[in-house]
Formats: structure tokens, sequence, C-alpha cells
């Protein structure tokens, strides 16, 4: 793909869009850490100068696909949550309702976790302050939407409701890192078996940590 200059706001955002696209598409082949913007700018046919015209570095373009994804997986989750949260259930039924909930949807969704884990220690480094700053005006809102969607179900929870989903979502980071070992541990793993006890399987970590989590923060009669 080979682009002209673009001259209109119309091809601007093609432009931005193309190069989403194409990072997004990377990053179902490969994982966060693996993704250069060398490579982000040949495979959109852009000289890299050109790209950082829309995106002032690679990272401003992960955040900005972390935001996506965050905000398509908040909406799949309304549904999920409806369909499997019985409002008559004790509150104990409804916490593991939802712990299970959150780790399934989440364990389905590799990139976002790998994005999660990311944010903190890479994604947030290498962009400005008015990158940084906008993305996280928009991590409040969806902070917000999170929030609402688990006091529905528990309200119980109350203002802790706001810390356990922010808790869901770097706890999805830092264990989608012992679920995904790269290959030089798996052949590790497999010369000693014994090691693979660090290997952590994403859902079912998650729904422990989840779980753990909700009961200690939630009212004991």
């Amino acid at each position: 793909m080979t682009f002209q200059r673009a001259r209109t706001e119309e091809q601007r955002e093609m432009r931005r869009r193309a190069i989403l696209d194409t990072a997004s598409a990377m990053l179902d082949e490969m994982p966060v850490a693996a993704v250069t913007l060398n490579e982000l700018s040949r495979r959109v046919g852009l000289a890299k100068p050109n790209v950082l015209r829309y995106f002032e570095s690679r990272e401003a373009v992960l955040l900005e696909l972390l935001d996506h994804f965050l905000q398509e997986w908040l909406k799949e989750l309304a549904g999920e949550l409806a369909a499997g949260v019985d409002d008559d259930l004790p509150m104990a039924e409804r916490a593991a309702a939802v712990a299970e909930i959150l780790s399934r949807s989440l364990s389905g969704r590799v990139v976002l976790c790998d994005l999660f884990g990311a944010q903190g220690s890479v994604l947030e480094h290498n962009v400005s302050v008015e990158v940084v700053a906008r993305y996280k005006r928009a991590s409040l809102d969806r902070l917000t939407t999170m929030t609402a969607l688990i006091q529905k179900y528990l309200p119980e929870l109350g203002e802790n409701a706001t810390l356990f989903s922010l808790q869901t979502m770097v706890m999805a980071g830092a264990l989608s890192a012992y679920s995904t070992p790269p290959a030089s541990l798996q052949a590790a793993y497999r010369a000693e078996p014994e090691l693979a006890r660090f290997h952590l399987e994403l859902q079912d970590s998650l729904k422990l940590a989840l779980t753990a989590t909700l009961l200690g923060v939630l009212p004991r009669r």
C-alpha cells in the first residue's frame, strides 16, 4: 500500500485509520513488545517520518488501540453480565458469577490483556503530556463505565467497585504475562516439567484472583 500526501481532513483520517488497522493486525500476529515503528511503517506503506505525522510514537498508536479495544470489551461485557448474573442470587453467588464472567471474557481477549500488561511500564512512556493526558481522560470514562456495570450486579461493593474495576484490568495484564511464555521458556518447561508450575492459565488464575478480591472487599454480614 502506498499513499499520496493527505491534503484534506478526510484523507488524514484515512491515514490514521490505516495506521491503527495495520497495528491492530500486527497485534494478532505478535506480542506488544514485538511491534516496532519500522515494521508498522513498512506494512502501512508510509515512510516512518510520515507515520510520525499522525502519531508521535509507537506507544501513542498502541495507547489509542488499547482504548478502542477496551471500549469494545465493555460493550460485550454488559451483555455477558446481563445474561450470566441473576439479581436474585445471594451476594456471594453473584460475586462468584461476576468473577467467572470477567475471567472468561478477558481470557478470550489476549491482545487487550497484553496491552493492559504493557500500559504502565511501556505504553505510557515515550509519549507527550498531551497524549498521555488525553488517554487518561478516556480511561476515566472507561473506568466509570465498568464501575457502573459492576455496581449494577454487586451494589454491596459501593465505592469499592471502582477499585475492583481498576484492579481487574491490572491483574489481567499481570497474569497474562505468565500465561503466554516466550519460546525459550516453553522449551525450558518441556525440558524440565517441574518448572511449568510457573506457567499460569489466564482464565483460572484470573478467576481465583478476582474471587479472592471480591470476597475481601464485600461487606460481611
